[in-house]
C-alpha cells in the first residue's frame, strides 16, 4: 500500500493531541489572562496595557522559539519537543496563578508559556510531513512493515542490490512517482484535518475551558480560587495531552535515531537502512538550508509565503474587525465609550461587542467548515496550486471590500455594516485564511517529501535549477541512478534521488529537515502577525480603519501573483519539454 505511513495511534495523537490542543491553550491563556490580573494579583488600573505588554513579550519569543525548536526537533526527534512542549505548558499554567506581581512574576510566567506553546505550534507542522511519506508497504525498509504485515518473506541485504527486472518494474519512476502521488494528496487530505482540528481546539478552550472559573464560582469557589482552580485542571489536561503524545507518537517514519543522545553531537542513521551514519548537521546550518530551500523549492517557498499571509489573517479577523466594529460605532454615535477605558467594547457599548462577535464567529465557522473540502481540493489539484490561488482571490475581494466598508456614515442605509451582506465578506475572510493554512501546510509536506510536479514522469524544474538539464519527453532516456546513496557532503537540493537501492531517501530527502522548515514556517508566520499588529495598527490610526484590511488584501494579492507565476512557469516548462526545447 502507497502513500500513508503512519498507524491510526499515530494518527490519532497527532490529530487529538498536537493538532487540536496546538492553539486551544493559547487561546484561553489570552483570553483569561486579564482575570489573573486583576482577580488573583489585584491591580485594577492599566490591566489592557499589562496584557497588550504580555502579548508582546509572548511573540517576541515565538520569533526566537520557533526556529529553535524546529532545529531541536531534527536532532532529538518531533515526539520529543512534543512531549516536552505540552509539559511545558502544563507546567506553566500551574506557575502562571503564582504570580504575585505583573512585573516580572507575570511576565516570566507568560514567557516560559510561549516557549512551550511555540513548541506544540512548530510540531504541528513538522509531524505532518512523517505521516505521509511516500513508501511502499512490501517494501522491507518501509515503516508500515510494523504495521501492514506480509507474508512474502523480506529479502536480503545482499539480494536487494541484485536488480531483476520484476524489482526493476517495482522501482521504475512511474512506480515512485505513483507513490509520491499517493503520499501528496494523503498529505493534503490530513493538512485539511489539521486545519479542522485546530479550529475544534478554539473551540474547546471557549465553549470547555473558559467557563471553568464560573463553574467554580457556582460552587462556592471565590473568584480568585476559581480562577486559580481553572488553570490548574487546564494545566492538568495539557499534561495528560503530553502523555498521549509520549505513547502515541513513538516510532515515527523517519525518526529513527533520534533522541536526547544527539542533542550536542553524533551521527544520525542514513535514511536507508543498509548504509551506515551521516554526521549531523549543525544547528546554523540547519536553519540556514530551511531559509534556502524557501528560495530553491517551489513547493516550500509557496508554503512560507502562503503562511505568512494565514498568520497575519488571523491577526486582521481576531483584532482589527473588533476594532473596526468598535470604531464604526463609535463615530456613529451609537455607543459612549468609557473614558477610563476606551477599549472596553463589551461594556460600553454592548451593540458593537455583539456585532463584532457574530462577524468574527461567522467567519471562523466557515473556516471550520472549508478546512476538510481544502484539503480535498489540494489532493484532487495535483498539478496545480489552484486552492491555494482560490483562497489569496478569496482574500483579495473580501478584504477589499470590508475595506470598503470604512466610510462611515450614520444612515444605515448608505453603510452594509449592519446588513446581511457583512457576513458575506467575513465569510470570504475566512475561506482565505483556512485555505492559506491547509494549503501552506500540504505545500510544506510535498516539498519536505521533494515530491515536485514532474513534467511527463521525468525530473522536475528544480533538478534543472540544480544543475540538472531538462530532458524532453522522449528524447533521451531517463539518467541511470546511482546505486550508493548521496551523503552529507553532496548538495543539499540536489536532484530528487529517485533512484534505487535508495529509495528510502530519494521520496522522503527532506525528512532530516522538517523541523527546521517547520520553525522557519513558524518564524515567517511570527513576522507576519509582528507586522500586522504593529504597521496596521499605526496605519489604521493615521491613514484610517481601512489600512490594515487593504494591508491583507495587499498580502493576497501577492501570494496570487507568486502563485500564478509558477503555474505559468510550470506550463511553460511542460510545453518545452513536450516540443523538445532543451537549454543550451
Amino acid at each position: 500500500m502507497l502513500g500513508f505511513t503512519a498507524s491510526r495511534t499515530q494518527v490519532c495523537a497527532y490529530l487529538f493531541g498536537v493538532a487540536l490542543f496546538s492553539i486551544s491553550f493559547l487561546v484561553f491563556l489570552n483570553s483569561s489572562v486579564s482575570f489573573v490580573i486583576t482577580q488573583r494579583i489585584g491591580r485594577t488600573h492599566n490591566v489592557g496595557d499589562a496584557v497588550g505588554t504580555l502579548g508582546f513579550a509572548d511573540e517576541l519569543v515565538a520569533l526566537v522559539a520557533c526556529p529553535a525548536w524546529g532545529l531541536l526537533s531534527d536532532r532529538v526527534g518531533v515526539r520529543s519537543v512534543a512531549v516536552l512542549g505540552y509539559t511545558i505548558v502544563g507546567i506553566s499554567l500551574w506557575v502562571f496563578v503564582q504570580a504575585k506581581n505583573v512585573y516580572p512574576q507575570l511576565l516570566l510566567a507568560r514567557l516560559f508559556f510561549s516557549l512551550g506553546a511555540t513548541a506544540t505550534a512548530t510540531m504541528v507542522t513538522a509531524i505532518l510531513p512523517t505521516m505521509t511519506i511516500a513508501t511502499d508497504s512490501n517494501d522491507p525498509r518501509s515503516p508500515t512493515r510494523t504495521h501492514r504485515p506480509s507474508h512474502t518473506l523480506a529479502p536480503s541485504i545482499s539480494s536487494e542490490l541484485t536488480i531483476t527486472p520484476a524489482r526493476f518494474r517495482d522501482h521504475s519512476p512511474s512506480s515512485e512517482f505513483t507513490a509520491r502521488k499517493e503520499a501528496r494528496a494523503s498529505a493534503s487530505h490530513l493538512a485539511g484535518l489539521v486545519g479542522m482540528f485546530t479550529g475544534c481546539g478554539a473551540l474547546v478552550a471557549l465553549l470547555v475551558f473558559l467557563p471553568l472559573p464560573t463553574r467554580f464560582q457556582h460552587v462556592g469557589h471565590s473568584p480568585a480560587t476559581a480562577v486559580a482552580d481553572a488553570f490548574y485542571v487546564v494545566g492538568a489536561v495539557a499534561v495528560v495531552v503530553a502523555l498521549g503524545c509520549f505513547f502515541g507518537l513513538r516510532n515515527l517514519p523517519g525518526e529513527d535515531g533520534k533522541g536526547l543522545k544527539r542533542l550536542v553531537r553524533g551521527n544520525l542513521p542514513k535514511d536507508d537502512s543498509r548504509s551506515s551514519t551521516r554526521p549531523l548537521m549543525s544547528y546554523p546550518r540547519l536553519f540556514l538550508a530551511s531559509v534556502q530551500l524557501g528560495f530553491k523549492s517551489r513547493n516550500i517557498g509557496l508554503g512560507y509565503l502562503g503562511g505568512f499571509v494565514a498568520r497575519a489573517s488571523s491577526v486582521a479577523i481576531s483584532l482589527f474587525i473588533p476594532l473596526f466594529t468598535n470604531t464604526y460605532f463609535l463615530k456613529t454615535g451609537r455607543c459612549t465609550a468609557n473614558p477610563d477605558n476606551p477599549s472596553d467594547i463589551k461594556n460600553a457599548c454592548p451593540d458593537a461587542y455583539k456585532l463584532a462577535a457574530a462577524l468574527t464567529g461567522v467567519s471562523q465557522l466557515i473556516a471550520l467548515l472549508c478546512a476538510p473540502l481544502f484539503g480535498y481540493l489540494s489532493a484532487r489539484s495535483q498539478k496545480t496550486n489552484a486552492p491555494l490561488l482560490a483562497a489569496a482571490g478569496a482574500g483579495i475581494a473580501g478584504y477589499a471590500a470590508f475595506a470598503s466598508l470604512a466610510n462611515f456614515d450614520h444612515d444605515d442605509s448608505k453603510n452594509e455594516l449592519r446588513s446581511g451582506s457583512v457576513f458575506l465578506i467575513v465569510a470570504l475572510l475566512g475561506i482565505s485564511q483556512i485555505g492559506a493554512i491547509v494549503c501552506s501546510l500540504a505545500l510544506l509536506a510535498h516539498g519536505i517529501h521533494n515530491d515536485e510536479q514532474p513534467s511527463n514522469g521525468h525530473m522536475s524544474a528544480d533538478e534543472s535549477a540544480n544543475g540538472t538539464n531538462h530532458p524532453s519527453a522522449g528524447a533521451t532516456p531517463p539518467r541511470t541512478p546511482p546505486l550508493t546513496p548521496a551523503t552529507e557532503d553532496a548538495p543539499l537540493l540536489s536532484g530528487r534521488n529517485f533512484s534505487y537501492p535508495d529509495r528510502g531517501s530519494g521520496s522522503n530527502n527532506l525528512n532530516h529537515l522538517k523541523g527546521s522548515i517547520a520553525g522557519t514556517y513558524s518564524l515567517l508566520g511570527g513576522f507576519g502577525i509582528l507586522l500586522l499588529t504593529k504597521l496596521g495598527g499605526a496605519l489604521f490610526d493615521s491613514a484610517g480603519p481601512a489600512a490594515p484590511f487593504l494591508m491583507m488584501a495587499g498580502f493576497n494579492a501577492i501570494l496570487l501573483v507568486v502563485g500564478l507565476s509558477i503555474g505559468a512557469s510550470d506550463i511553460f516548462q511542460s510545453v518545452s519539454s513536450r516540443l523538445g526545447w532543451r537549454r543550451t
